[in-house]
């Protein structure tokens, strides 16, 4: 996995998951593209990248959901690697920590902390992970609000050398939420559960699976900037 070493070279990396709602957001957010773009990494985290990918002559290996890509590295990532949960309501990133420990004993969970991704919390939260001195950091605040801190902070995070946003994998390791079943993410219908178990979404599920293929087959290789 090319995300442990990156972990071995002492410098900074941004390691992304897109997926399609993400993408539509980097059309229109010119900060959030230029983060995107400039990440030593990213994985597709949606099956709907691959079929646009396919639509557009291009190749992109198979989807890796974030919580997955989490659940792999962590299994057996040697205690060196020291890890700083953060984000998700509060104590969940506690729970999900827990969860972790019992799949590897050896992990060492260097901090949890909630906290949010406003300003006002930013200089408790740099104070928090200096202090625990992590090489790996993970941040659920959500796109596009979690790499937009992770790319404002990186060059005040001196320990982490691996810094990952990835959305609600703690509420899914903590119980909190709970992912589609595995037919319904094999066949791209996640969406559908995720409407099903949380409407609230409704409009970001749409950018998702109306919007980005609408943009898709209108320019192709080439998306505006909205």
């Amino acid at each position: 996995m090319r995300i442990r070493g990156m972990l071995a070279e002492p410098r900074f990396h941004h390691v992304m998951t897109p997926n399609s709602e993400m993408l539509v957001e980097a059309c229109r957010n010119t900060a959030f593209r230029k983060i995107l773009q400039a990440a030593a990494l990213n994985l597709p985290d949606s099956i709907g990248l691959k079929w646009m990918a396919h639509l557009t002559g291009q190749t992109l290996p198979a989807r890796v959901a974030g919580v997955d890509t989490v659940m792999a590295l962590l299994k057996n990532l040697p205690e060196e690697h020291a890890v700083f949960l953060l984000g998700a309501a509060e104590g969940v990133a506690e729970r999900a920590g827990g969860v972790l420990k019992k799949m590897n004993p050896r992990l060492k969970i260097a901090g949890t902390y909630a906290g949010s991704p406003g300003r006002e919390d930013a200089q408790t939260i740099i104070d928090r992970i200096c202090q625990a001195q992590p090489h790996l950091l993970l941040v659920a605040y959500g796109a596009p609000k979690q790499d937009l801190w992770i790319a404002e902070h990186a060059r005040v995070l001196l320990s982490v050398r691996v810094a990952m946003g990835v959305g609600g994998t703690f509420d899914f390791l903590a119980g909190t939420a709970h992912r589609a079943p595995r037919w319904m993410r094999s066949v791209g219908l996640e969406w559908l559960w995720r409407v099903l178990l949380e409407p609230w979404r409704l409009k970001r599920i749409w950018n998702a699976v109306v919007v980005f293929p609408i943009l898709v087959m209108r320019y192709g290789r080439e998306a505006p900037t909205l």
